[in-house]
């Protein structure tokens, strides 16, 4: 059996259906998920055991596969003959192999196409300084950063870097320069590419993800030493973001942390998606500018106020989570039960 074609199959039906995510597992058919729900594929057959290693196979070379039986995972991206780009982890489970599959939007979509809050566009414009995307996995960070990194190659003559880990959206350089790096194809981790890219000559660069103290650190020397530096983190809020990266350095480190998180963020954008009205998401936003107040709320180890200097800066671009939910209920977009569901501080929110 051809399982490659077999699988480029299931990937077309995929995105005819506008599917966001594709599962193979065995004992079940191929299962789509489609405007968050799952939908297994009935006309499929049921994936056994043997489908599943040759489907899995079919996807990666002698050196990936002898990582995922090493590793018992692994992550890439796949190109469907230029059609589409999939974000894919192959990984065991009860002795099986199982697939997990993301599709990749082949176009990047502006700030205004995602219905993200205009004052992001401040960000693109910053000659140095740390910017977070942060939220839940599945949230939309990546794209939100994409959107981002597209309007600076669109809009300013700058070096942009990118470290991925995969390489998610593909940019085609016009103003920028821009050149991306996947982790373990391209550089053995985050934190090496980051400390490597002080000799790279870059402008701006993107961490795809800020997962332990060397990239965390070494992130905010860049943004401190001139480069504007966009990441993301596993949080939900900019508080939560600020009070992880602080806590992951030792308590005498702390204080010198605090004062560079202070002298260098420009901003943090948590964001989660809600399931519309009418079908698919629409993102809800909490938007933090680092203003004098919220600096020096973070210098004086005081992040627990931040929140209410959000709320009372809405002038300044800022909005705070509750407020996007309730902005989308008024414009009919999301449902009130669901603006709930989502919201960290329900009660607070009925009072909106």
């Amino acid at each position: 059996m051809d399982y490659l074609q077999r699988l480029k199959k299931i990937l077309d039906m995929a995105i005819k259906k506008n599917a966001s995510d594709l599962l193979i597992s065995v004992h079940h058919p191929p299962v789509l998920r489609i405007t968050g729900k799952l939908v297994p594929l009935a006309k499929e057959e049921e994936i056994n055991k043997e489908d599943a290693i040759g489907l899995a196979f079919s996807l990666i070379d002698e050196s990936k596969k002898q990582q995922l039986l090493a590793d018992k995972e692994i992550d890439f991206s796949y190109d469907l003959d230029g059609q589409a780009r999939f974000r894919v982890n192959i990984f065991f489970q009860k002795g099986y192999l199982s697939i997990a599959m993301r599709l990749i939007p082949s176009r990047i979509k502006t700030i205004e196409e995602l219905f993200l809050p205009p004052s992001l566009h401040e960000f693109t414009k910053k000659s140095h300084g740390l910017v977070l995307v942060t939220g839940a996995s599945g949230q939309g960070k990546s794209t939100t950063l994409a959107s981002l990194i597209d309007e600076i190659n669109h809009t300013r003559f700058v070096h942009i870097i990118t470290i991925e880990d995969p390489i998610e959206y593909v940019f085609k350089s016009d103003r920028a320069v821009i050149e991306q790096r996947e982790v373990s194809v391209d550089t053995n981790s985050f934190a090496n590419a980051l400390r490597s890219s002080f000799r790279q000559n870059p402008d701006v660069i993107m961490v795809g993800e800020m997962r332990d103290l060397e990239t965390m650190s070494t992130a905010i020397t860049a943004a401190e030493t001139g480069h504007l530096v966009f990441a993301t983190l596993h949080t939900n809020s900019a508080s939560q973001s600020i009070h992880r990266i602080i806590d992951v350095f030792l308590a005498e480190q702390q204080s010198q942390i605090r004062s560079q998180l202070a002298g260098s963020l420009l901003g943090v954008v948590s964001q989660r998606l809600v399931p519309r009205i009418k079908g698919e998401f629409v993102p809800a936003c909490e938007v933090m500018m680092a203003n004098n107040a919220v600096s020096n709320l973070i210098r004086e180890n005081k992040i627990h106020e931040i929140p209410a200097v959000i709320e009372t800066s809405l002038r300044e671009g800022m909005i705070s989570l509750n407020r996007s939910l309730s902005d989308l209920v008024k414009e009919g977009k999301i449902s009130l039960q669901n603006a709930i569901d989502y919201s960290l501080n329900p009660l607070e929110l009925k009072t909106y």
